[in-house]
């Protein structure tokens, strides 16, 4: 994907990876300082909130043999860019029949974590609705598919033996079970990956995402179709 509105953070790339300190991965991301209106950097979040929280999001349901969701399979662990693309896709493939919210996603994709994110991403609980994007694709049973391409960037950090980071870029779309067709997820992804050492697997240990401004979606199920103009008298 390259729209217009995702390239206003494609040259901030480098300042991003390095200042990422802690795990933001989508809507539901698992750390306070994105989750909590009242959090600040390297503090926690307020006692006492300026908002009132509303009930935790439930979990989806068990996907069912017509589940529209992707399974990447047989990646090489070995490689980071290869593991960055699969965590972008299982994260961004939703199935509104199943899911009830973008983080049942995520905690697909906690194969590709590292150990503290998997754990973070298993023990949070969305506090408010996934929001109005996705009440569209949910009015329709909607699934994405997104595509996921990685970029290169010039002043991005070196690869180590033990860090590895990767610019990656998230364009979806939507499909209803009812013929309707949509905007899906539309981002830049900046990927930390980390392995212990060299030979073991890489893991996706911090993501920083660039949203971009989507366009909005047209109901292709039931848009008008257009007639003939009427020339008569001309």
């Amino acid at each position: 994907m390259r729209k217009s509105g995702v390239r206003a953070g494609h040259r901030s790339a480098t300042a991003l990876l390095t200042a990422v300190a802690g795990l933001a991965l989508l809507t539901g991301c698992a750390l306070p300082d994105h989750r909590d209106a009242d959090a600040k950097p390297g503090g926690s979040a307020s006692a006492t909130p300026s908002f009132v929280p509303k009930a935790p999001v439930p979990s989806g349901k068990a996907l069912g043999p017509d589940a529209h969701v992707t399974d990447p399979g047989g990646v090489k662990g070995t490689d980071a860019g290869a593991v960055a693309k699969a965590w972008a896709e299982m994260a961004y493939n939703y199935d509104t029949a199943y899911d009830s919210s973008p983080h049942d996603a995520v905690l697909r994709a906690s194969r590709w974590l590292t150990e503290r994110g998997a754990k973070a991403e298993s023990r949070y609980r969305p506090e408010s609705g996934p929001g109005n994007e996705w009440n569209t694709w949910a009015k329709h049973h909607a699934w994405t598919a997104v595509t996921v391409t990685s970029e290169l960037e010039d002043d991005a950090p070196v690869d180590s033996d033990t860090v590895a980071y990767r610019s990656l870029v998230v364009e979806g779309t939507a499909h209803g079970r009812d013929g309707w067709s949509g905007t899906g997820p539309r981002l830049n992804a900046y990927v930390k990956l980390v392995r212990s050492t060299v030979g073991e697997p890489w893991r996706v240990d911090d993501v920083t995402v660039v949203e971009a401004v989507a366009p909005p979606s047209r109901d292709t199920s039931s848009a008008p179709t257009d007639s003939p103009s009427d020339t008569s008298g001309q």
